[in-house]
């Protein structure tokens, strides 16, 4: 009994100590991490994503072009917005940085395949990662994530938090932002995208830099189809709209080819 006391002594004691460290380093985490006020009004030059990926062709011996043009939410065709926020982020105007719900079913996820994945990011989150963070999946990455998605929540509205996503999510290898997508893959503006194209460049959001629609994977075009019925459900696109952007998506992606990599790991 009484080295079953100790044993259980030892194991509070550390789980103290774990907390106690925990809770410092949050705590020093929260003060020398980024502001976020001059975002409100201001464009970052570059993201630490974008900085990565330039960083990553270097060290293979070639030289990455960086496409991007910045667009306000106005430039951007409704339907390609709406298509972003269902595939990505449906409760993204609800919640405040963190969907709760999404983030426990995807914890219970973690703790079963024990690693951290994608799931239950929310657009916020994304875009402090995009912005400020490595693309590893560690606990401390994770802990950074969440304390600069509270400060873009805090600093900035949802409408500012939207578009800086669309302008600096990779589309692509080199590419970022809706604009540069847009034509990088179709030749027309974010303005001018037609259903399909919307549903295809946001359902490439996952993995840009492999579920290219030149690709036509086989996971993207049924993810594509997916969305398309969402939106319709959900009164985003009307059902003869629907119908034009499923004839688009199987015109473009075909019925999708399996290639070796066509996971659903996100493109990190």
């Amino acid at each position: 009994m009484a080295r079953t006391a100790r044993k259980k002594s030892h194991w509070k004691s550390a789980l103290a100590m774990v907390a106690g460290v925990s809770l410092a380093w949050v705590g020093y985490a929260y003060v020398t991490l980024p502001e976020v006020g001059e975002l409100a009004k201001k464009n970052p030059p570059s993201t630490a994503l974008i900085d990565q990926r330039a960083a990553e062709a270097k060290e293979a011996g070639r030289k990455l072009a960086k496409r991007q043009r910045w667009v306000s939410n106005e430039q951007i065709a409704k339907v390609a917005i709406d298509a972003v926020l269902l595939s990505e982020d449906a409760t993204f105007f609800q919640h405040h940085g963190v969907d709760k719900q999404e983030m426990k079913e995807a914890m219970e996820k973690a703790l079963e395949k024990g690693e951290l994945g994608r799931g239950a990011s929310t657009i916020t989150m994304q875009l402090a990662k995009n912005l400020w963070l490595s693309t590893d999946r560690s606990v401390l990455r994770k802990v950074k994530e969440l304390v600069l998605t509270q400060r873009l929540e805090e600093g900035l509205t949802k409408a500012r938090i939207l578009n800086l996503y669309l302008n600096v999510a990779e589309w692509g290898d080199g590419v970022y932002g809706i604009e540069a997508g847009a034509q990088a893959h179709f030749g027309v503006s974010a303005a001018s995208v037609s259903a399909g194209q919307a549903v295809m460049l946001a359902t490439m959001l996952p993995a840009p830099r492999r579920w290219l629609p030149s690709r036509k994977s086989k996971l993207h075009y049924q993810r594509a189809l997916r969305l398309i019925e969402k939106l319709q459900a959900v009164g985003r696109i009307s059902a003869s709209t629907a119908a034009q952007a499923r004839e688009e998506v199987e015109r473009v992606l075909g019925a999708g080819k399996v290639s070796g990599d066509d996971d659903e790991a996100a493109d990190e």
